[in-house]
């Protein structure tokens, strides 16, 4: 047995602000430098991926990508400063989560 965790952040109406799918997304646009390569290497269509990014940043307040327009390597998307800061928050949130559970599981169930 093993215990598992998800987390994520909902505003005071519980609409989902942000969580790993957004997480993965800012990720991938990170190691890849294009919010239309992270798009597809998730399987997932260039106005998904830009909508949930979009609706994250409207339910913060904050810009988390920016982007340039052009093609022949002079465009692509980038992690803003804040971008970069709630996703490192976000994932050392989830990991003491996580390690703080797996410590409670422990304890109760291997005994």
């Amino acid at each position: 047995m093993e215990v598992r965790t998800k987390v994520w952040i909902e505003d005071e109406n519980g609409n989902s602000i942000f969580g790993d799918g957004r997480m993965q997304i800012l990720e991938a646009v990170d190691r890849l430098g294009s919010l239309n390569k992270a798009a597809q290497e998730m399987n997932m269509s260039y106005r998904s991926a830009w909508g949930k990014i979009k609706t994250a940043e409207e339910r913060l307040g904050l810009h988390l990508v920016e982007s340039k327009l052009g093609g022949g390597g002079v465009g692509g998307s980038r992690l803003t400063p804040q971008g970069r800061e709630l996703l490192d928050r976000f994932n050392k949130l989830s990991q003491e989560i996580h390690e703080l559970a797996l410590s409670h599981f422990n304890e109760l169930f291997n005994r």
